[in-house]
C-alpha cells in the first residue's frame, strides 16, 4: 500500500487559470507585485553559512596575512572592485587573493558587511574604514563613514575633515563640511584652522550666497587674513575685497571701521568701493529703486526657521536655535486657516497649498504673489499630499459628500500645470498620512470605508506607475503624522478608534522593517511633522476625541463637529539618543494648519523691508 502524499488539487479542466480567469469576465487582466520582507533572515542565513566556511570559494588575504573567507558572488554584489576583479581579471579563477592595501580587521569588518548589512564605526577605525570603502568601491560604507564624520564635526575640526574629505575624495562629505563652515562662519573664523584657508579657498567662501555672517565680520575677517600673512596675502585682498559685499554693512561701520583701514586705504578700488557703499545707503532711504548687483544682494543664511499657519490672524515664525516665537510679517500672510487641507513648499521658493477643490501656487519673496490657482480632476477630502520633484500628488480621502471613500490618486506638474489621474492605489484609505523618500511616495494608514483604522501602507513608484505594498505599521493609524530624516520614514502619533497615539515607528526601506522607537510625552493626532539638522519636530495636533480632526474638516461643517483639544507643545526627536524633549508653542496661537522651513532671511529682509 502507497504512502498517501499531499498533492496540488488540478480541477478537471485543461483550461489555464488566465483562460478561466478571462472567460466571461469584463475585469482587466490583473497582477501583482508581491515582496518578502524578510531580508534580516535572508543575510543571517549567509553569514552562517560563511562563518562554517560552506561553499566559500575566494579567501582574501590581509596585509598581515590574515584570512577572510567568503563567497565570489556575494563580495560582486557589494562591491564594484570586487564585481571587476572576479569578472574580467585573472583572479576569477584563484581562490586566495591578496587585498595589500587594506587592514586585516577593516577588510573583516566590510565583508562582514556583505553579509548582515551592519558595520560598527568608530573614532579608531574611520579614517581606515572610509580609505577601504574607497578603495574596494563600496558606496554604502563610504557614505556611513561621511555621515560618521558629519557628527563629529565641530567648530575646532571643521576645516581639517574639510581637507579630509578633499584627499580622499569623498564629496558628501565635502560638501557637508562646506555647508557646515558657511552656517558656522562667524565662530569658525575665530579659529587658527581658518587662518591656513588658501587664496581659493577663502574666496569660495565669500562668494557663496549661503553665508551665515553680517557683512561687518566678513570684512574684518578678511582683514585678519591678510594680516595673518602680510607679505605673501596683501597683494590677493584686491582680489578678495571684490566678494565683500560692502554696501550691506551699516553706514556707521563703513565710516568708521572701513574708511580707517589702513588695508583698505591703499586698495586701487578703495574709493570705487566706497561710492558704490555710500551711494547705496542714500537710495535706500527715500525707497527709491536700487540697480541690484552681487554686492548689494542680500545673503541667505543658510539658518532655517519655520512658518507656522494657523488661525488668519495668529501666522508666526519659529526660529529652532533661540526657540522664540514672532509674528509673521504683513508680507507673509499669504494663506488663511479656510483656504487649505495641505501645505507644502518646492524648491524653496513656492508654496503650495490645497484644498477642495482649488491648488493654489504661490511665489515666496518680499512680496509674495500668486502663480497660478488650479483645481483636482476629482473632488477629494480628508485626502494625503506630497511633493516629489516638481510634481504635486492628491491621495485617496473620500468624495465631496464624505461617503465614498477613494483609492484613486491624481499627480499635477507644477511647470506647466497640468494635472493626470495615476494608478489607484490597492487600498482605499481617507485621512492617510503621506511622506517622499528615495524616489518614492508612501500611503500610510488612514481609515476605510468601514470607519476601520488601517496598519497598511503602500508605496507608489513614479517610473513604472505602479503601487507597490510595504511591510505593515505595528498598529493601525489615521490621522498620522509622517516626516522622513536620514533615509528613515517616521509615523508620528495619530488615531485608533477615537484614542489618540503617543507611539512612533520607524520605517527603513534598506531593510523592509518597521521599528518602534520612543514614545512622545503627549498623545496627538493631526500633527505636522518636519525635520531639521538631524531632529525631528512634531508641531501642534489634537489629544482627544473627536469625530474628524479640525484641519481635515470642511469649513462649512465646523458647527456640527465635536472638537478635541488643540495642543500648544512641539516635541522634538533626537535618533542618537532616541529621545523626545518637549516646548510650549506661542500662548495666542490656535491649532496649526500647517509648518515649512524657509531661510531665516526671508523672514528677516521682509521684516526690515515692511517697517
Amino acid at each position: 500500500m502507497m504512502d498517501s502524499k499531499p498533492s496540488l488539487f488540478i480541477p478537471s479542466t485543461s483550461a489555464t487559470i488566465a483562460e478561466l480567469n478571462a472567460e466571461g469576465s469584463s475585469k482587466s487582466k490583473y497582477k501583482s507585485t508581491y515582496i518578502n520582507n524578510s531580508v534580516k533572515a535572508y543575510y543571517e542565513d549567509l553569514q552562517l553559512l560563511r562563518e562554517d566556511e560552506y561553499s566559500c570559494d575566494i579567501k582574501l588575504k590581509a596585509d598581515d596575512d590574515t584570512i577572510v573567507f567568503g563567497h565570489k558572488i556575494v563580495l560582486m554584489s557589494g562591491s564594484h572592485y570586487f564585481q571587476v576583479m572576479f569578472s574580467d581579471f585573472s583572479e576569477r579563477n584563484k581562490d586566495i587573493v591578496y587585498i595589500r592595501d587594506v587592514k586585516s580587521t577593516v577588510l573583516k569588518l566590510i565583508v562582514d558587511y556583505f553579509y548582515t548589512l551592519k558595520i560598527v564605526i568608530s573614532d579608531e577605525n574611520v579614517q581606515d574604514l572610509l580609505t577601504a570603502a574607497i578603495f574596494l568601491q563600496v558606496d554604502w560604507v563610504k557614505s556611513a563613514c561621511a555621515k560618521f564624520v558629519q557628527k563629529r564635526l565641530d567648530l575646532f575640526n571643521c576645516f581639517s575633515f574639510r581637507s579630509f574629505a578633499n584627499f580622499y575624495s569623498c564629496l558628501e562629505l565635502f560638501s557637508y563640511c562646506d555647508l557646515y563652515i558657511s552656517k558656522n562662519f562667524i565662530d569658525v573664523v575665530k579659529g587658527e584652522e581658518f587662518l591656513s584657508l588658501s587664496t581659493e579657498e577663502l574666496i569660495k567662501f565669500l562668494s557663496d550666497n549661503v553665508l551665515n555672517a553680517p557683512e561687518e565680520e566678513v570684512f574684518e575677517c578678511v582683514i585678519k587674513w591678510v594680516k595673518h600673512a602680510l607679505n605673501v596675502r596683501y597683494d590677493s585682498l584686491p582680489q578678495v575685497m571684490e566678494h565683500v559685499r560692502l554696501p550691506l554693512a551699516s553706514l556707521e561701520f563703513i565710516s568708521n571701521n572701513v574708511v580707517e583701514e589702513p588695508l583698505f586705504k591703499n586698495l586701487p578700488k578703495s574709493k570705487d568701493y566706497l561710492t558704490e557703499a555710500f551711494q547705496f545707503h542714500a537710495l535706500k532711504i527715500p525707497r527709491r529703486k536700487i540697480t541690484q548687483t552681487i554686492r548689494n544682494t542680500p545673503r541667505l543664511s543658510g539658518q532655517k526657521v519655520f512658518l507656522v499657519f494657523s488661525s488668519p490672524w495668529y501666522n508666526h515664525w519659529y526660529d529652532p536655535k533661540t526657540k522664540k516665537w514672532d509674528r509673521l510679517p504683513d508680507c507673509l500672510e499669504i494663506i488663511s486657516y479656510d483656504d487649505f487641507y495641505h501645505i507644502d513648499l518646492i524648491k524653496e521658493h513656492f508654496v503650495v497649498s490645497i484644498s477642495n477643490p482649488f491648488l493654489r501656487i504661490i511665489k515666496l519673496s518680499l512680496k509674495p504673489t500668486m502663480i497660478c490657482v488650479t483645481g483636482t480632476l476629482v473632488p477629494r477630502r480628508n485626502f494625503g499630499f506630497g511633493v516629489l520633484d516638481h510634481y504635486l500628488y492628491a491621495v485617496g480621502g473620500c468624495g465631496k459628500d464624505g461617503k465614498e471613500y477613494l483609492n484613486s490618486a491624481e499627480v499635477t506638474d507644477i511647470n506647466n500645470r497640468e494635472s493626470r489621474m495615476i494608478a489607484n492605489m490597492s487600498t482605499k484609505r481617507s485621512n492617510l498620512g503621506v511622506g517622499v523618500l528615495n524616489g518614492l511616495l508612501y500611503a500610510v494608514g488612514g481609515s476605510n470605508d468601514d470607519s476601520m483604522q488601517l496598519k497598511s501602507v503602500e508605496c507608489y513608484d513614479p517610473s513604472v506607475d505602479t503601487w507597490i505594498p510595504v511591510a505593515e505599521m505595528r498598529e493601525c493609524r489615521s490621522d498620522v503624522g509622517v516626516g522622513v530624516m536620514d533615509g528613515v520614514l517616521y509615523v508620528v502619533g495619530g488615531k485608533y478608534g477615537d484614542r489618540c497615539l503617543s507611539s512612533v515607528e520607524a520605517y527603513n526601506p534598506n531593510t523592509g522593517v518597521w521599528t518602534s522607537i520612543a514614545n512622545m510625552h503627549i498623545a496627538r493626532s493631526g500633527s505636522s511633522v518636519i525635520a531639521l539638522d538631524r531632529l525631528l519636530y512634531v508641531i501642534g495636533g489634537y489629544d482627544g476625541e473627536s469625530v474628524m480632526t479640525y484641519p481635515k474638516v470642511d469649513p462649512t461643517l465646523l458647527s456640527n463637529v465635536k472638537m478635541s483639544n488643540v495642543l500648544n507643545s512641539i516635541e522634538i526627536y533626537n535618533p542618537d539618543t532616541d529621545t523626545w524633549s518637549i516646548e510650549n508653542i506661542y500662548s495666542r496661537m490656535t491649532a496649526i494648519f500647517g509648518v515649512l522651513i524657509v531661510d531665516k532671511t526671508l523672514v528677516t529682509e521682509c521684516l526690515k523691508f515692511h517697517k
